[in-house]
């Protein structure tokens, strides 16, 4: 599988057409409208290959769950997916749509996770060691002047996030840099001695995948897909790539909900699935407990985070998780635009282990309670078609751009019977995205969001686009990114001589709020 192409890695019943490459599914893009009345998990045909069993039989407490969801739903927080797994069974899983289950969704840091297997599996191939010095894998990048903290910096310390950096480096940072991130990161100063002070950083994970990838020849997207992807059936997926064709080892992987579950099923397991192994026991455990002391998110093994009691966990930005109960053989995965993991965690642990009760139960009526409610699950609110004829002069007309820090340079509103399609040019050429009244529609969009996207900018990306109109001169338009935690609310304020524009976003880890675009009739 090519990596560095763009790829869909979801199924969605009525919307564009699709091609199966190399696991992953690539679209046929067009415009479609989502179907009407929602029943995500029954409307979406994708087979995971897990198995399914009734959260009872698996010693599971349905109430439990139940009052977990009840929680999340009273703190307003916003979840996409969770999928719930005792002894290698699916008891309870959800999809608030227009996410679903064969969708993928960025991950962030829980790529770091994935990054420990790649490290793990190559070092247990004899590729290289955990005494390894960092600088030796890359002479051509470390500085003459170097210092001796540097030069001091091994693979551990990468793996523990002790690496000696004073501050956290973001992937947001990085992703706008042209030059070889490994070049950048002989730039950060090592102010601590290597091994003795927890920071966690971005730059350390993308030095093992780098590391991964120098040493063995391929890329460590292309190095895990047959040691890992291919066994474990997790056949959508799309890693990016850096300068140079590194997978970013601190985020970039873009997977569904029942991958990041067969991650943590798979650690849980001591490294087995269905048989086989895949990762050493000896790993698993060194990876999964404690190694270092960690911050305020807990103390740290190599690349996982720990929990409560004996819990480990997987964590991304804006909480997207797969947290590992192994004293209970059981795992629950996340996938949410929740700005910061402190606002869910408590809910979590309140919940979690609690719910696993017993080797069995016996059956209870509130499984079908939890079935019916998972299975009626929503994100986007049902549109309401309102008829308001569109402002005079503006239909189909260029608007121009007043000077702005967007680069953008002109605008235009097309109204067609019961869709919007909104237009807009910029540096990076135009942009489109059609927005129903009556039902939202799904297509592909280039329209730039990186500056409210945590620095992401890919060349296309699946949007789900709703619109409405809250007063006679104000259109509100809805874009669900759903292959990402974000949405983005564009508010249309008309006026006899153009529009002003203004864009925010749910979720983001700079700015929510684009400066107001005005257009204006030529």
């Amino acid at each position: 599988m090519n990596v560095t192409r763009r790829r869909a890695g979801q199924l969605v019943m009525g919307a564009s057409a699709f091609v199966m490459l190399g696991g992953c599914v690539e679209r046929l893009g067009r415009v479609t409208a989502a179907p009407p009345g929602v029943g995500p998990v029954q409307r979406d045909m994708y087979k995971d290959g897990l198995l399914r069993s009734t959260p009872e039989a698996q010693g599971v407490s349905s109430e439990q769950i139940l009052a977990f969801l009840a929680d999340v739903e009273g703190a307003g927080l916003e979840l996409h997916s969770f999928m719930l797994m005792r002894n290698r069974h699916v008891v309870a899983e959800g999809w608030w749509w227009p996410y679903s289950p064969g969708r993928i969704h960025i991950t962030h840091s829980l790529t770091k996770s994935v990054t420990a297997v790649a490290a793990g599996l190559a070092i247990d191939e004899g590729r290289f060691g955990f005494d390894d010095k960092v600088v030796s894998f890359f002479p051509e990048y470390v500085p003459a002047d170097a210092s001796e903290n540097m030069r001091a910096m091994t693979v551990r310390n990468l793996l523990t996030m002790q690496c000696g950096h004073d501050k956290e480096t973001s992937g947001s940072a990085w992703r706008p840099i042209d030059t070889p991130w490994a070049a950048e990161f002989f730039k950060i100063p090592v102010v601590h001695q290597p091994g003795g002070h927890f920071q966690y950083t971005s730059a350390a994970s993308f030095m093992l995948s780098a590391i991964v990838g120098k040493t063995t020849g391929e890329a460590m997207a292309d190095y895990l897909k047959p040691r890992f992807f291919e066994p474990m059936g997790i056949d959508r997926w799309h890693w990016d790539t850096s300068p140079g064709g590194v997978s970013p080892g601190g985020n970039g992987l873009t997977w569904n909900t029942a991958a990041s579950i067969k991650l943590g099923a798979v650690h849980a397991s001591g490294g087995t699935w269905n048989g086989h192994r895949i990762l050493s026991e000896k790993w698993v455990r060194e990876a999964t407990t404690e190694q270092a002391p960690g911050d305020d998110d807990g103390a740290y093994g190599y690349q996982w985070w720990m929990g409560p009691g004996k819990a480990y966990l997987a964590l991304g930005l804006f909480s997207q998780m797969s947290i590992v109960f192994p004293e209970h053989n059981a795992v629950l995965a996340l996938f949410s635009a929740i700005d910061g993991s402190k606002k869910i965690k408590p809910l979590i642990w309140k919940h979690f282990p609690a719910a696993f009760v017993a080797d069995k139960l016996p059956a209870d009526p509130e499984a079908v309670v939890l079935q019916r409610k998972t299975a009626g699950l929503r994100l986007l609110p049902p549109l309401k078609p309102s008829h308001v004829a569109p402002p005079a002069g503006v239909n189909g007309k260029r608007l121009r751009v007043e000077a702005n820090d967007q680069g953008v340079e002109w605008l235009s509103f097309d109204f067609a019977g019961d869709r919007c399609t909104y237009r807009m040019f910029d540096a990076h050429g135009e942009h489109v995205v059609t927005a129903g009244f009556a039902d939202y529609l799904e297509q592909d969009t280039s329209m730039t969001g990186n500056r409210l996207h945590h620095e992401y900018r890919p060349p296309s990306q699946r949007v789900v686009a709703g619109a409405r109109w809250t007063a006679p001169d104000t259109l509100e338009m809805t874009w669900q990114f759903v292959e990402t935690a974000f949405r983005d609310t564009l508010v249309c304020t008309f006026a006899a001589d153009g529009v002003a524009v203004d864009r925010s976003v749910n979720v983001n880890s700079k700015e929510t709020r684009l400066p107001v675009l005005t257009g204006r009739i030529a």
